[in-house]
């Protein structure tokens, strides 16, 4: 028992080191390349990968591999979730909120009959790819307009969006994957299950979410201010945890957790600032870490065999989730929320906005560990729409979006 343990211990400790390196060497090179630095980590994760130095693969570090995917989706989500500024987000709110629901609803059965055809395979398989890519990517999208300026309207709407959204797909995927695992479709049952995670999820990140910014908070109740950093990351691994004991969504909890967090000034709760600054810090860092670490283990994931049998196929569902599914779900949104007044031009940039990346990736992940059936059209389909969606959309978002004329310029 104890060699089972120090092996265990020893796997996440050299997996740790070996992406971490990779990473870091990878990101230099993306900005001497001038290529999104997610594409180089998928790059560098196949060479460390089974296929060329079969450094690092699922078979010789499993349990490494689910925690680091575990915490990284939910801890990204976290962060997607501080992201998001309720002000600016209660102006949007209908928009974001049928983006979030009915779009990745559309998304996901659209793709899933489109896969269906184009692969053969039967609905429930084809759904559940349609489900991993249904979301947008925060922890993408985040960086990007760091270094353009959108409006913000905009802005707001397309990140509460990607981080609503990562959640919602995340809880549809498992909602599929309880019903392949059981064998057993009951729609009353399923929306049970689904209302539960739902609400589970919400109630659990509120909880956490306010009792954690009360303790870092100025006053007498802030006890552990000091340790704001750690109580962040205290908060993403309890908010997950007791989710997942209430049979809630532990994705959804470490949103809304990050969703409360990072709106504590809305609550009259104010961190000092000495404080919130290395909170800052420390969270931007993770986050990086995080991202580095799914998108390098997604690259050690790629089924070459699948991949060079499906590539074809798998082009034309991303082909078709960029052209048709993702414009006709945003249209169709935008349009039934008649209050926001949305022009066509800020319509059009929503459309083009959708980088697949964190959640899918790691759900990809996840789901390439488990015994299901039609994993490596999944992986084939999940791997060429990260590839397209940021190689090219997220590569162009600049100039898009000022062809388009949704950027603020400052005015003098």
């Amino acid at each position: 028992m104890e060699n089972v343990t120090v092996l265990a211990v020893n796997d996440v400790l050299t997996l740790s080191a070996i992406i971490l390196m990779t990473g870091m060497i990878f990101s230099k090179i993306s900005k001497i390349v001038k290529l999104p630095d997610v594409v180089l980590y998928l790059i560098a994760g196949i060479i460390i990968g089974p296929s060329v130095l079969n450094l690092a693969s699922i078979d010789s570090y499993p349990i490494a591999n689910h925690l680091i995917l575990t915490f990284g989706s939910a801890y990204i989500l976290y962060d997607g979730g501080r992201e998001i500024k309720l002000k600016i987000l209660n102006n949007v709110k209908i928009t974001v909120g049928l983006l979030a629901t009915i779009g990745v609803a559309i998304s996901a059965f659209s793709i899933g009959l489109i896969s269906m055809k184009i692969f053969n395979i039967s609905f429930i398989y084809a759904l559940l790819i349609g489900s991993v890519i249904a979301s947008t990517d925060p922890a993408t999208l985040v960086p990007v307009f760091k270094e353009i300026t959108i409006k913000d309207k905009l802005k707001q709407t397309v990140i509460s969006e990607s981080a609503f959204n990562d959640a919602a797909g995340a809880i549809l995927v498992f909602s599929i994957l309880t019903i392949i695992q059981s064998g057993k479709i009951s729609l009353t049952h399923n929306l049970e299950e689904l209302v539960v995670m739902i609400l589970g999820g919400v109630f659990v990140g509120v909880l956490v979410g306010m009792l954690f910014s009360i303790s870092i908070s100025e006053g007498k109740l802030g006890l552990f201010h000091e340790f704001a950093p750690l109580v962040s990351i205290v908060g993403v691994i309890l908010a997950y945890i007791l989710a997942e004991k209430i049979h809630g969504s532990g994705y959804m909890a470490t949103f809304v957790t990050g969703l409360v967090c990072g709106n504590k000034k809305t609550f009259n709760l104010w961190v000092p600032s000495k404080d919130f600054e290395i909170q800052t810090h420390v969270r931007e860092t993770l986050a990086i870490i995080m991202r580095i670490a799914i998108f390098v283990l997604l690259g050690t994931h790629v089924d070459f065999i699948s991949l060079a049998k499906y590539w074809k196929e798998a082009f034309l569902v991303v082909l078709a989730l960029i052209l048709i599914v993702r414009p006709v779900s945003v249209l169709i949104c935008t349009l039934l929320d008649r209050k926001t007044k949305w022009k066509f031009n800020e319509i059009l940039f929503m459309m083009w906005v959708r980088e697949t990346g964190v959640i899918p990736a790691a759900l990809s992940g996840m789901i390439m560990s488990m015994n299901i059936d039609n994993k490596g059209i999944l992986s084939s389909v999940v791997f060429m729409a990260i590839l397209i969606t940021l190689g090219v959309q997220a590569s162009t978002t600049k100039i898009v979006a000022k062809k388009l004329n949704v950027l603020e310029y400052d005015k003098k």
